[in-house]
């Protein structure tokens, strides 16, 4: 059996009692390097890689396995990418998103907001423009500062809502006017963009 398990956004404090339950009771738990930290609190034995291809060499149909993602692993997580490798996912245990830990800490709504990702992506800044708010998950190339100056250079005004290491103890939430510096701190990022709409 696979089950696909969401750890959140990588605070032991945001991992359901269900995920901790299957970890547990796995033979075989395999994650990626920060994730793994946290598995680790729970399962000595852990599987660490830093590849997702690797995944697919680490299956084997007697054992019962638990692969391990950030976030829920349905928003722009993993999921897409076993199915389409043809890797039959027995159950897919779901996690807090780093959208709605970061919507919660702002006690905001974002039932009509755009969810953008760039983690690991091109992506078009299209539903960005045409929307009052978008929550976009960044990574090394397309930053927090990249997204900034994007904005801005292509006439966007309003403001930024940046979160690095949500969840975790160096967490750090800040608000900046889109097209204004922002330091990169670090590759754990998501953006909340309120856009003024001219």
């Amino acid at each position: 059996m696979i089950r696909l398990v969401g750890m959140g956004p990588g605070s032991m404090n945001c991992v359901t009692m269900e995920a901790i339950e299957a970890i547990k009771s796995s033979d075989k738990v395999i994650a990626f390097g920060r994730i793994s930290k946290t598995a680790k609190q729970i399962k000595k034995e852990v599987l660490t890689i830093d590849r997702v291809d690797l995944i697919v060499e680490l299956l084997d149909g007697d054992s019962e396995i638990a692969i391990l993602a950030s976030g829920d692993p349905c928003f722009y997580g993993i999921l897409d990418y076993l199915q389409r490798r043809g890797i039959a996912i027995d159950r897919v245990i779901p996690g807090i998103s780093s959208l709605q830990y970061m919507m919660a800490k702002l006690k905001r709504s974002w039932h009509e907001a755009a969810l953008v990702s760039f983690h690991g992506r091109d992506c078009s800044m299209q539903d960005i423009k045409l929307s009052k708010t978008a929550v976009v998950l960044t990574d090394s190339k397309y930053t927090p500062n990249y997204i900034s100056h994007y904005l801005y250079d292509n006439g966007l005004s309003g403001k930024l809502i940046v979160g690095f290491n949500l969840s975790y103890e160096d967490e750090w939430i800040i608000e900046k006017e889109i097209g204004a510096d922002i330091e990169d701190i670090s590759s754990l990022a998501l953006v909340v963009i309120e856009n003024e709409m001219g």
